[in-house]
């Protein structure tokens, strides 16, 4: 890569944060959409209770809508953040964020706290892509994969205590409080952002703003065959996280009876996932994205595959079952932030589209397939595995394929 080029990627036209701060930064903006959805899981059934929903399954609406409105505003949030610079965008995603958990707390039927849940997710699209953009407008390749690894540790924080504060704040509330906190949270990172993010995309990197750009731009992402084959496999992959996720309050509840210590066996899975975000940053720049990543969802394949077949043999004891969840979560630790940064390598200027269509796919399209899989929840964990291997399987013949056959090889790439 020219020295230009490289220089042009890794210095801001204004101050740079420290790496620590732009770490704590990123990861806090990513973490408004994780708050949004695992605060609420120990909430789901006095919600429910309270609007009187008479399809248990339909709880899962709550989670599943949001996820679907958060996937499909990334592909507007991306063309105009490449527009109009990151800055000016975040603070309008986080000023509708705040408005929308305020109209969950108003909402007088499930039906409008459904389409609040809409809207809210919509407005934290913009915090993801434009997370995602500053980390490529400063940082790229390997080295972006380890700010991102470094991100999701400070990231997966919030799975791990977001249900804890849940179920606190529900011993002295109802669930409406737990949507004011979430505003609140708004608030916070919209004056943190006001007084310490710089932009990162300087005005002569900016592209223009009408319709064949924009589906232009995503055109050239789409062609690219490392953005679209790994784009496609985050769908898959996080389908399954998806579908767990929606359904993790009945698997414990129901299937297995947790009672109050749900929101610790939830937490496990998430610290699953922090350790092995912190092992990738430890490695990856040595081992690579490729052989890291492809070596992990071959594991995350193989455990899907165990984990399904023992389920249809009969009722499995929660050791094994959280045995396998842990494994299966810590596989796939080691492939979002390599993934992303995969994607995001060849695609230089049109990062902000290229995020958007990774958030569309890894969101919307993972919440429409986990949908899917968590609404075929029979009181049993059968149906939940068996579409996790599916779709974990289905990553990796697509990864085969954009790969062309040569799995955990390192690639050269150079920017646009």
């Amino acid at each position: 890569m020219p020295d230009s080029t490289r220089q042009s990627i890794s210095t801001p036209p204004t101050r740079r944060l420290s790496l620590g701060e732009f770490v704590a930064l990123t990861a806090m903006l990513m973490a408004l959409n994780a708050l949004a959805i695992d605060i609420m899981l120990p909430a789901l059934p006095q919600m429910a209770a309270d609007f009187q929903v008479a399809q248990e399954n339909d709880r899962q609406l709550i989670i599943i809508s949001y996820m679907l409105g958060f996937g499909v505003s990334q592909l507007f949030y991306g063309p105009l953040t490449d527009r109009f610079g990151r800055r000016s965008v975040l603070f309008i995603s986080l000023g509708f964020y705040t408005l929308a958990a305020a109209l969950c707390v108003i909402a007088p039927t499930f039906e409008l706290l459904i389409w609040a849940r809409v809207f809210m997710g919509a407005s934290a699209g913009g915090s993801r892509v434009i997370a995602v953009s500053a980390a490529r407008d400063l940082y790229v390749g390997r080295e972006m994969a380890k700010v991102m690894s470094l991100v999701m540790i400070v990231f997966m924080s919030a799975p791990i205590v977001a249900p804890f504060f849940g179920q606190m704040m529900l011993k002295v509330m109802n669930w409406r409080g737990i949507f004011w906190a979430l505003a609140v949270f708004g608030l916070i990172m919209f004056a943190w952002v006001l007084a310490r993010m710089p932009e990162t995309l300087p005005p002569e990197r900016r592209v223009p703003l009408n319709i064949p750009t924009m589906f232009g731009n995503y055109w050239k992402v789409i062609r690219t065959r490392e953005a679209l084959g790994y784009t496609i496999a985050s769908g898959f992959l996080f389908g399954g996280l998806m579908s767990y996720i929606s359904a993790s309050e009945q698997l414990y509840h129901e299937v297995y009876d947790t009672g109050e210590w749900f929101a610790l066996w939830f937490a496990g899975a998430a610290v699953a996932m922090t350790v092995s975000n912190l092992i990738n940053s430890r490695l990856v720049e040595r081992l690579g994205m490729r052989r890291m990543s492809h070596g992990a969802l071959i594991g995350f394949v193989i455990v899907s595959a165990i984990h399904a077949v023992i389920a249809l043999m009969g009722p499995v004891p929660f050791p094994l079952f959280y045995t396998l969840v842990i494994l299966a979560f810590f596989a796939i630790g080691f492939q979002g932030p390599n993934y992303n940064a995969i994607a995001m390598e060849p695609l230089g200027a049109l990062a902000g589209s290229g995020a958007a269509l990774i958030g569309f796919a890894s969101s919307f399209v993972s919440a429409s397939i986990g949908g899917l899989i968590a609404h075929q929840f029979d009181g049993s964990i059968t149906p939940i595995f068996i579409g996790q291997f599916v779709v974990g399987l289905a990553a990796l013949i697509t990864i085969f394929i954009t790969e062309r056959g040569r799995l955990m090889q390192p690639h050269q790439h150079t920017a646009h």
